[in-house]
């Protein structure tokens, strides 16, 4: 094996397990991660982090990404199992698979939906990834329509909400109105509003059957968007 290979391959172990560690750290520490820490507990001298992370900020970054695409990855999973015609069963296919994922992993969760962290900006790199749920959700509503399943409600907005879903629309959803553009988005939000009630203990002792309540929240979104049973 070249040794250009090898180096390669050292680094990119190094680089996971530099991001293995300051996960872990997530998990204890919040977001308030420390590249001194996390060399500490590698045995690494801190001057030798910075060949891998230059900076904090690139070392959130990473993990940023990653978490995106693992939650990418388990909503557009979800979504390709269920069944292509029946598309309330896709949306709590979706809706069920984001709230797994936070569950499983609640420091990425917090990292992504929490608390900003100070100081830190995210770089247009990570817009994408970002994009993946909401994308799966509205997608099912795109293809609702172009079936003939799903219809736009003919919803009144105010014309700054109109122009500004317009705008979303071209660019991801063409053709999708914007009345239920703005429909799929409040379940969005919604859904994200129950996991993150959920995981960050707004329902304790408030709400004790989660399961139930989750799939109820979900179908009365489902209800909302107008997803026929």
């Amino acid at each position: 094996m070249p040794a250009s290979s090898i180096r390669a391959r050292v680094r990119a172990e190094m680089l996971d397990e530099i991001k293995a560690v300051a996960r872990r750290h997530l998990a204890t520490d919040g977001a308030n991660l420390s590249l001194r820490a996390v060399a500490r507990d590698m045995g690494m001298v801190s001057s030798a982090i910075y060949r891998y992370f230059p900076s904090r900020d690139d070392l959130l970054t990473a993990l940023i990404l990653e978490a995106y695409d693992a939650l990418g990855d388990a909503v557009e999973s979800a979504d390709a199992g269920a069944d292509r015609q029946d598309l309330r069963g896709r949306w709590h296919a979706v809706c069920r698979a984001a709230r797994d994922w936070a569950l499983a992993h609640p420091a990425e969760y917090a990292l992504l939906y929490g608390s900003p962290v100070p100081g830190y900006a995210a770089p247009d790199d990570t817009v994408l990834p970002a994009q993946r749920p909401p994308v799966t959700l509205v997608g099912i509503l795109r293809d609702g329509l172009v079936d003939g399943r799903l219809a736009a409600p003919d919803d009144k907005l105010p014309e700054p909400v109109r122009a500004d879903l317009a705008e979303i629309a071209a660019g991801l959803f063409p053709g999708l109105p914007e009345s239920l553009l703005a429909r799929g988005m409040a379940g969005w939000t919604q859904l994200f509003g129950l996991i993150s009630f959920e995981l960050f203990g707004r329902l304790n002792r408030a709400v004790p059957h989660r399961d139930a309540y989750f799939d109820h929240q979900t179908g009365l979104m489902a209800d909302l968007i107008g997803l026929p049973r």
